[in-house]
């Protein structure tokens, strides 16, 4: 396979050479350069999905054709691979996710690749609202060793990132057990204090999960949980931008104090994305997906999840100018895999071949490549 396109970085017209899911070459054509020519860059990573077109990984429901149900719409929008992302459940809901996940990924190479790793955000949160989101507080309950292993055992060891509220009893003994073992601790739904903040940091947490939602309504304006994690440097911080979830003012500080070196783009997809506008029934209550795919409590502005995918936060930030979409695109493709500690995507001789030709003004996905085993 040989895909054209303008190298996201150089803007020179490159042929990109592949052979069974990785490149093999990286040529430049002869002539003039093809200025007409789709972007080719790397394919995005999404740290944190939840589902997609109804279905969620969390289900007690959930099955094998779903989870390619939901990967498959995910690289509908450009994204080759993914973190499945559990939220606070009961344990056997968690169990079973993480059971039928493991084994999808024995079972196809493909699959094994689209989901290197998954997510468990919670159950180990805030109980307070606001802080607790859409998670259940019948669920939520303080940071277990022996639960997280078991859950640890039912993946098959695939879980590399867990969101916690490191205010929560045992969190700090947790966080450096689970760093001990190679999985990245995330400050998400939380109600820490500045200096509890800081006692995480130094257990060793490296990721703030969504920044600025998952938060109180009302917060002491100086000395807050937002103002502690934005001030670290230690701290990489993940962003929904899909223009709902975050006002443009906000964004735009997020992404000068952090930079790009400690940005990440998430979509955090909840099991409505995708989905046509309308009411639907989950979680216990009724959720509306407006035009637009903001999802909300009917007849309130609350939000009650995302309904859009990466591509849609990339053709955002990017829209606010506040950096190249060359760097917005590393933010959410060469960030998290590097956070996680997966195999970095480039282009060049050697490397997976999951790759994105896109369209730049506005940003938009043309077609999307996979790598070894892909789909």
């Amino acid at each position: 396979m040989r895909l054209r396109g303008r190298h996201y970085r150089t803007n020179q017209t490159v042929d990109v050479v592949v052979s069974a899911g990785v490149i093999t070459s990286v040529e430049t054509p002869h002539g003039r350069p093809d200025h007409q020519a789709q972007w080719i860059s790397p394919a995005l990573f999404d740290l944190q999905i939840n589902g997609a077109m109804g279905k969620a990984f969390g289900s007690p429901a959930l099955n094998a054709d779903d989870v390619h149900a939901v990967v498959s719409r995910c690289r509908l929008h450009g994204i080759s691979s993914l973190c499945p992302t559990l939220i606070t459940g009961a344990f056997d809901a968690i169990t079973h996710g993480m059971n039928v996940l493991r084994r999808v990924c024995e079972s196809s190479a493909g699959m094994a690749h689209a989901m290197p790793c998954f997510h468990l955000e919670g159950p180990y949160i805030s109980r307070e609202d606001g802080a607790r989101g859409a998670h259940p507080l019948a669920h939520v309950r303080p940071p277990d060793d022996d639960e997280f292993r078991r859950f640890q055992d039912a993946a098959g060891g695939r879980i590399r990132l867990v969101t916690l509220a490191p205010e929560s009893p045992g969190a700090l003994t947790f966080i450096q057990n689970r760093v001990r073992e190679g999985v990245v601790v995330a400050i998400g739904h939380t109600s820490a204090t500045p200096q509890q903040i800081r006692d995480a940091v130094a257990a060793g947490a490296r990721l703030s999960t969504h920044l600025g939602n998952g938060s109180h309504s009302m917060l002491p304006r100086h000395a807050n949980y937002l103002w502690e994690q934005l001030a670290d440097d230690r701290l990489t911080a993940s962003v929904i931008a899909d223009g709902h979830h975050l006002p443009d003012a906000l964004l735009r500080c997020f992404v000068r104090v952090k930079g790009l070196q400690r940005l990440v783009l998430t979509c955090d997809a909840s099991s409505l994305a995708g989905c046509d506008p309308g009411i639907y029934r989950e979680w216990g209550q009724d959720i509306e997906v407006l035009p637009g795919g903001k999802v909300i409590v009917p007849g309130t502005p609350f939000l009650a999840g995302s309904g859009v995918f990466l591509d849609a936060c990339v053709a955002k930030l990017a829209s606010l100018g506040e950096m190249p979409l060359a760097d917005v695109l590393d933010a959410a493709s060469a960030n998290p895999r590097a956070l996680l500690g997966l195999p970095s995507v480039t282009l060049t001789p050697g490397s997976s071949a999951d790759v994105n030709l896109y369209e730049s003004d506005p940003f938009r996905v043309v077609h999307t490549v996979g790598g070894p085993g892909s789909l």
